[in-house]
This record gives C-alpha cells, structure tokens and sequence, in this order.
C-alpha cells in the first residue's frame, strides 16, 4: 500500500548565511590542502559533520589547539574568545576566521561594556560554543543564564547590561528585560539576536498551519533546533522531531497526508532533500 503523502520542502529553513560561509571557506581549502582542522564541530549538525570529515575535515577542541604548530585552523561561525586568537599567534598557526558577522558585532559590543566597567549579563545556553565566545570578551567575568529562575538567588548589582546569545528568540528575551526592571533593576538590554533567525519563527509560524504533519529535521546539539522545534509545535501540534531519516515511523502518517518539513539554522537542505524522498516512498 502506498501512503501517496503530499510533502513540501519549508523555503525558509536551511543554512543561514553564517553556517554557509564557515562551510564554502571549509570545502574551498579541503579542495586545495586535501584536509583542514576546526576548533569544535563546524556546524551542530552531525550528518553534515560526517560528510565533511569524509573530505578530510579535522574536528580539535581547545585542549588540542595549543599543540598545534604552523597548521591552518577554521574558525567556525559562533566564533571564539580572545585566548585561542593568542594561542594561534604563539603556534604559528593560521587562522581561518569564518565567525558570523552578527557575532563578531556581539563580541565587540560586549567587549566595550566590559572596558567601560558595566557588569554584563548575558542570556544564553551554559557551555555553548557563541557564549564561550562572549564571555571570553570580559576575561570570563559576564554572568550566563539560561533560565531567569537561575538569577532568583543571585546578588545581582543594581545596574547592568544585558545582552543575549544570537539564536536565542527575540519574545523570550523582551519577557526577561521587561521581568528583570520589574524586580527593580536598571536594565540596559542589547538586542543582539540574528534577525535572520528569529525572522524564521514568523515564517514558521505560517508554514506550519498548511499541514497535517511537520516533520522537523535537527541536530540534537543545536540550540536554534530546539527553540525552532518548539514554535513549530505551537502552531502544530503534529510536528516531529528527527535528526536523521532513518528515524521516519511510517506510523505516524495517514495516507494522502500533506507533510511539511523544516529544520534549523544548521540543518543541511540535502539532508530535508533525503528526509523528503523517504517520506514520498512510503
């Protein structure tokens, strides 16, 4: 029996601009030197990790760097702190900068509050490559949450600046500036987040009214993933989360189904293009 599903491709979803460029200066010099090395996976995607360490990608994390000499190294798009520019320097090693321009506005930002002595706060994900990155800018000392519930025990100055993670949506982030001076603080926020990215929520939004199922392509790793997942179910609540189409459950589609699919930031459109075929088999 065939399930003769109607699957549409979201226009919008795919690679942002700054995962596009970190991957063409990527493939541009694994075509010349035949492999390169990049500080942490080049994009939160596992299957198009695996592709390009197929063409001789090299994934290093930061405790490896230092032992690199007169190596060329790619800056993946979320960018990096101050110190591995320094260890780069001192090694020789030359650096492939492929950090986002959105980010890099971030950092410089972030870097003059903390030169003009204001305490910074930053809202994003613990332990993420972007915020790893900000937080170098102010020697470490910005305080990261994830969550406003993590401030509630926190002595926190009476003025301050804050600021947010690229990816992060741009209605959570208001719904904490506007939180945190009711709780009495003087707040200057910085809206820093990618128009790019939370200009998709809009789009999502529409797209995903049109369908009897969503199935949303991600990597588990990427935050942008879950926050985009996460509208699509709002506004759909048959939406499905995979990260691979092996993962497809033909039980969870009727026959004639209209099936959408979208994905993330760092969601490849080869690998929507395989999920969709997958979903036309059935």
């Amino acid at each position: 029996m065939s399930y003769n599903l109607q699957v549409t491709i979201d226009g919008n979803s795919g690679f942002c601009f700054g995962v596009v460029y970190a991957i063409d200066m990527a493939e541009e010099i694994l075509e010349e030197d035949g492999y390169l090395y990049c500080l942490g996976d080049i994009v939160h995607n596992d299957e198009e990790v695996e592709r390009l360490k197929a063409r001789g990608l090299r994934i290093i994390n930061h405790d490896e760097l230092p032992g690199l000499h007169g190596e060329k190294v790619l800056i993946r798009a979320h960018g990096e702190a101050p110190e591995t520019y320094r260890i780069a320097l001192k090694n020789n090693i030359t650096l492939i900068d492929a950090s986002c321009p959105v980010v890099l506005k971030l950092q410089n930002r972030i870097k003059v509050s903390h030169e003009d002595d204001e305490p910074v706060l930053i809202f994003g994900k613990h332990g993420h490559a972007e915020v790893i990155g900000l937080q170098g800018q102010t020697n470490n000392e910005a305080l990261v949450f994830q969550d406003l519930t993590e401030l509630d025990n926190v002595d926190l100055p009476a003025k301050f600046t804050l600021y947010s993670q690229t990816t992060k949506g741009t209605e959570k982030f208001y719904q904490i500036k506007d939180e945190l001076i009711q709780r009495g603080y003087e707040v200057k926020a910085n809206d820093t987040i990618c128009r790019q990215v939370s200009n998709r929520n809009e789009d999502l939004e529409s797209f995903v009214t049109n369908f009897d199922k969503i199935v949303f392509v991600s990597g588990k790793k990427s935050s942008n993933g879950k926050v985009l997942y996460e509208v699509c179910k709002k506004y759909n609540p048959n939406t499905y989360f995979i990260s691979q189409a092996e993962e497809l459950d033909i039980n969870l589609f009727s026959p004639g189904d209209k099936v959408g699919i979208c994905g993330a930031t760092s969601t490849p459109m080869w690998l929507m293009e395989k999920v969709k075929a997958v979903l036309e088999n059935f």
